[in-house]
């Protein structure tokens, strides 16, 4: 059996985010944040702080960008099931 994983990324444009915390609002998994730190024009910046990676790649967080400040990237991996201790379909 084979389990297909989605782990998703965001990149946000830190100078056109005005910081307005929709995308955290939305972030359905809460890895979306505001940063600390102040962009150019004095607003806290969105960022991506998912160090468990549970970041799915929705795109919730782009589509209610006012800014279109967000992209959002996904990796697909496909993972084999082992039963038994013996992956599925190999010769014992």
């Amino acid at each position: 059996m084979e389990v297909e994983m989605v782990r998703g990324r965001i990149i946000v444009d830190t100078e056109r985010c005005k910081g307005c915390g929709l995308c955290v609002a939305f972030c359905p998994k809460g890895v979306v944040q505001l940063a600390d730190a102040f962009n150019a024009a004095g607003h806290h910046p969105a960022q991506l702080r998912d160090p468990e990676g549970i970041c799915t790649g929705c795109t919730i967080c782009a589509l209610v960008c006012p800014e279109a400040a967000i992209t959002v990237y996904r990796t697909f991996s496909i993972k084999t099931a082992v039963a038994g201790g013996v992956c599925a379909g190999s010769a014992s």
